[in-house]
């Protein structure tokens, strides 16, 4: 295994926050991610399912956990269901949980086979009323794609149409915003080898060099640091590329005189770092791309501060969004009469600053959480203001990972050089 687990006790404790939460003679069930076809009889890499991580701390395919508070034997309480592994598995793809790895994996004392799954069920209808299924309900996620959760529905409506079906979401949504400690620490790991691999990209940028060359840095440094790879496609965006801002071609050369946009963040043991800096390609910011970043970094700073407990996602983006408002006047891109007759559905600072300040983090990089609902202690949010203005070829954006405390806001990548001055001094080196 690339990277060293949480204790089991994190494992332990989510479980039982989840079954504090479900009403009485139900059941809960959570399914490893499928694997999905690539081309020919290849299939794509393994990830996990976020959910089923965050619950048994096993990191493998054809997985799945059933809680059962209720069961009528205290050793159906808690159900592991792992894949059976034999001498062909071990030859063809190697090491799997064997039944005892799981258990000192996830602290959950009952494992079976996979394929034993479908009988138990079987078994333990009459004994429980309803069941908490797992969809992705993910608010941004536009996919339509049928999961194991949609099939287990399904099955059971088949089966058992008596049985109440539940949303296991709202739950989950709720227990994975708020960070604990042992989160925190994967986290930081993985911001750590962020951080490695931007100090690489420092030393390496020059004019001449293709995206995708510092693309490659970027992975090389992830992999031998243990991080499974990015968290999310690394955005590397010279010149007019940086306005595009999903922009993952990365094909195009860093030209002399461009600043070049980079959005990458690892992935560390299924949790995710999300950092974006801009640094000019020479070397040297000219006067206009240092007045941009300048003030990029103002309104990061003071959004940064508002990352505290109580305040809603959209009145914060509201009061970011005035910031920047009052730089872009500043840099002469709109004038206050725009903003005096502004569409209040599109402000005026939405032309060259279009979209949200801040998002939740964590075993995903859009982490799941609810985002009309106040800040609390213990979540983690990305904070990332930027400026792009296609006509002048410039896209500045700044972000670092945040965590909201009962104090003031901790910069979890606060290591990391963000200064314009920082940024010019270790490229010059």
């Amino acid at each position: 295994m690339r990277y060293t687990p949480p204790s089991k006790a994190l494992f332990i404790r989510n479980r039982e926050s989840f079954v504090r939460q479900m009403l009485p003679r139900t059941v809960a069930l959570f399914h490893a991610n499928d694997i999905f076809s690539l081309n020919a009889d290849a299939n794509y890499r393994f990830a996990q399912d976020s959910n089923l991580y965050y619950l048994t701390g096993i990191d493998q395919e054809e997985v799945a956990l059933l809680l059962f508070p209720d069961a009528p034997l205290p050793q159906w309480r808690e159900v592991l269901f792992v894949r059976e592994t034999n001498a062909h598995i071990q030859v063809w793809e190697g090491w799997k949980y064997s039944k005892q790895e799981a258990r000192e994996a996830s602290g959950i004392g009952t494992v079976m086979y996979y394929p034993e799954l479908n009988d138990f069920l079987r078994r333990m209808a009459s004994h429980f009323d309803g069941a908490y299924i797992d969809i992705n309900e993910h608010e941004r996620n536009s996919l339509t794609t049928r999961r194991a959760g949609h099939r287990l529905a399904e099955k059971l409506r088949s089966e058992f149409p008596a049985h109440q079906i539940y949303r296991a979401a709202p739950i989950l949504e709720a227990l994975r915003a708020v960070k604990q400690p042992e989160e925190i620490v994967q986290m930081k790991e993985a911001m750590s080898i962020t951080e490695k691999a931007l100090r690489r990209v420092l030393a390496f940028t020059r004019p001449g060099v293709k995206e995708y060359e510092v693309e490659a840095e970027v992975l090389h440094e992830f992999v031998r640091n243990g991080a499974s790879g990015p968290a999310y496609d690394s955005i590397i965006a010279s010149g007019p590329n940086a306005c595009v801002l999903h922009y993952v071609q990365n094909d195009t050369v860093c030209e002399d005189g461009h600043l070049l946009l980079m959005d990458f963040g690892a992935r560390y043991g299924n949790y995710c770092a999300d950092l974006t800096r801009t640094i000019p390609v020479n070397g040297k910011f000219s006067p206009r791309q240092r007045d941009v970043y300048e003030a990029v970094l103002r309104v990061m700073k003071q959004a940064t501060n508002m990352l505290r407990p109580g305040n809603l996602l959209e009145t914060y983006h509201q009061e970011v969004g005035k910031l920047m408002e009052a730089e872009l006047i500043g840099l002469g891109l709109i004038t206050q009469e725009e903003v005096d007759n502004q569409n209040p559905e599109w402000p005026a600072y939405k032309k060259y600053f279009m979209h949200g300040t801040s998002h939740f983090l964590g075993l995903d990089v859009h982490d799941v959480g609810n985002r009309y609902a106040p800040f609390r202690e213990g979540m983690v949010f990305t904070c990332e203001p930027g400026i792009y203005i296609p006509e002048e070829g410039i896209g500045i954006r700044l972000e670092n990972n945040i965590l909201i405390t009962a104090g003031n806001p901790i910069d979890l990548m606060a290591s990391i050089p963000l200064e314009a001055d920082d940024i010019e001094a270790l490229m010059q080196k």
